[in-house]
């Protein structure tokens, strides 16, 4: 592990390792989900052999994590049109003809999401060294929006169930550093093996604990997470996309005094890798905990907000 004391110069040397710019062209906009091929998704698509599915997103409601935050709140779903009013009111419609409409107001990275390649600077580059204010303006991501993602983000899934081969009682205490040598037992554990292309999921517990004992700091506070040591690794694997169920991806407090989100600063724009935070890996988990087979099928579109550096997601994972 680098001087915990000095953030600046381990982000630096990280970043210098790990680098992906100039990999697929200066004017790239998918990072490493151009690691998943036709090849890759036909790999993937075979592994469905029971027919059975999992979502993999929280529910999108009030009863969510965020509690105000960088004004992330939870959705505000309101009814524009309802049953009373086809019952009770005239909704102008012909023969008995009613119905009901309703709008969601939410941040995009409320719930289970994508980071996009725009969401996190390094010294005011966005991914592939692109100046950052010329990526992210108030206009939203001019180059890298996260609608470039709507149709490639389908490939071989794998889960990683560190909290249940390293945990107690199937979770990670919050401040858990998980490491690659983790990763690589837990991978051994399972069974299986991580490369390219894939979309790899790492449960901790923390969603289970939350859901259990309630949010409470869920949503920036104290978590499990993966170490900053993992950059290398995250580099080396040539995954496609790395997702947990904790809110920040990387283990938090974080490993450096002083310091925010050092693995996110490195990992997005540097390696262009796609990140995704709170997904729900519970029930998968339990599935492929009874089966033994911790690889499968998943497809995860975001919702393709022109110029977004962020998605909502309902990821689905087929066996």
């Amino acid at each position: 592990m680098a001087d915990r004391t000095d953030p600046e110069r381990a982000i630096a040397e990280a970043a210098a390792r790990c680098s992906n710019w100039g990999r697929w062209g200066e004017n790239d906009v998918l990072g490493t989900v151009n690691f998943i091929d036709e090849a890759k998704r036909r790999e993937a698509a075979a592994l469905v052999r029971l027919g059975v599915s999992f979502s993999l997103s929280q529910r999108f409601d009030a009863d969510g994590p965020q509690k105000g935050w960088r004004r992330r709140t939870n959705p505000v779903h309101t009814m524009t049109d309802t049953g009373l009013d086809a019952v009770h009111g005239d909704q102008g419609f012909p023969h008995g003809f009613g119905g009901a409409d309703d709008v969601i107001a939410m941040p995009l990275q409320c719930s289970t999401q994508w980071d996009g390649l725009g969401h996190i600077f390094d010294h005011g580059r966005a991914w592939n060294g692109r100046p950052a204010d010329k990526v992210v303006t108030s206009e939203g991501d001019l180059v890298t929006g996260i609608e470039h993602l709507a149709a490639p983000v389908a490939s071989r899934g794998v889960l990683l169930d560190v909290g249940r081969v390293h945990g107690d009682d199937g979770e990670l205490p919050d401040g858990f550093a998980i490491t690659e040598e983790h990763l690589a037992a837990t991978a051994e554990a399972h069974g299986v093996a991580v490369g390219r292309g894939d979309i790899v999921c790492v449960r901790t517990g923390r969603l289970t604990r939350a859901r259990r004992d309630g949010w409470g700091d869920y949503a920036g506070g104290p978590a499990p997470g993966l170490s900053f040591t993992t950059a290398g690794w995250l580099h080396r694997t040539e995954i496609a996309a790395v997702a947990t169920d904790t809110w920040g991806f990387e283990v938090r407090p974080n490993e450096f005094d002083g310091a925010f989100q050092p693995l996110h600063q490195v990992a997005i724009p540097h390696i262009g890798l796609l990140v995704g935070e709170m997904w729900d890996l519970d029930a998968l988990a339990a599935h492929c905990a009874a089966d033994g087979v911790y690889e499968f099928f998943l497809a995860a579109a975001p919702l393709p907000v022109t110029g977004a550096v962020g998605s909502p997601v309902n990821p689905l994972a087929f066996k």
